[in-house]
C-alpha cells in the first residue's frame, strides 16, 4: 500500500519509465516474431531492413530512458534498476536482431529443427517478458510477478535443453566444420537472448521484493 501511495504522488513525467520499458519489451517480441518469420518463410531484404529498424528503435529507447533518468529527480524505482532494465531489454533485441542478420551473412538457407525450436521458444519468452514488464507498474503484485518469473524460468530451462540437443548434434560429425562455426554462433546468440529474458524477470522480482 505504501508503494501504491508513492506511485500516486509521483509526477506524471516520472512514470514514463514504465512506458519505455513496455515499449522495449514489445520490440523484443516483435523482433523475435520477425526472426521466426524469416526462418519459416525464407530470408528477404524486407526482413533484414525490419531487423535493423527494430535494433535502432531498441537502442533509441535505451538512450531515451537514460536521458530521462539523468533529468529526473524522483524515480518510481531505484535509478540503478532503471538503467539495468533498459540495458538488458536492449541487449535482448540486439542479440535476436544480430542472429537474424548473421543468418543472412552466413548464407544459411537450411534451418535446423533446433534453430526453429529456439525461435519459437524466444517468442514465448518475449511474450512472458511483456507480461512481467507490464506488472512493474503494479509492483505490489508480488505474487503475480513471482508466478511470471517462474514461468520464464521454465521457458529458459526448455531453451537450455534445445541448446544441449543442438550442440550435441552439431559436433556429431554430421556438419562441415564451417557450418559448425556458423550454426554455433546463431545458437549461442539465441540462447543469450533467452537468458537475458530470464535476467529481466529475475531483476523485476528483486525490485518488487525490495519495494514491498
Amino acid at each position: 500500500m505504501k508503494f501504491n501511495l508513492f506511485e500516486k504522488l509521483l509526477p506524471p513525467e516520472n512514470k514514463v519509465f514504465y512506458d519505455l520499458f513496455e515499449d522495449s519489451a514489445e520490440i523484443c517480441n516483435e523482433i523475435a516474431k520477425l526472426f521466426n518469420q524469416a526462418l519459416t518463410e525464407g530470408m528477404t531484404e524486407e526482413f533484414l531492413i525490419k531487423a535493423k529498424t527494430l535494433k535502432h528503435r531498441g537502442s533509441s529507447l535505451e538512450r531515451e530512458t537514460i536521458r530521462k533518468l539523468n533529468s529526473t529527480f524522483i524515480t518510481p524505482i531505484d535509478r540503478e534498476d532503471i538503467q539495468a532494465l533498459a540495458t538488458m531489454l536492449n541487449r535482448i533485441t540486439k542479440k535476436i536482431g544480430q542472429s537474424l542478420l548473421n543468418v543472412n551473412v552466413y548464407g544459411i538457407t537450411n534451418f535446423t529443427d533446433e534453430m526453429l525450436q529456439q525461435s519459437k521458444t524466444i517468442i514465448n519468452a518475449t511474450e512472458e517478458l511483456m507480461h512481467i514488464v507490464g506488472l512493474l507498474k503494479t509492483i505490489s503484485k508480488t505474487k503475480e510477478i513471482t508466478e511470471s518469473r517462474e514461468a520464464m524460468k521454465e521457458i529458459e530451462t526448455f531453451g537450455d535443453s534445445i541448446l544441449y540437443s543442438a550442440m550435441q548434434k552439431l559436433f556429431s560429425g554430421e556438419f562441415e566444420a564451417i557450418d559448425v562455426i556458423k550454426l554455433r554462433d546463431i545458437y549461442k546468440d539465441l540462447e543469450s537472448a533467452l537468458d537475458k529474458c530470464f535476467s529481466v524477470s529475475d531483476a523485476i522480482l528483486t525490485i518488487a521484493l525490495k519495494n514491498n
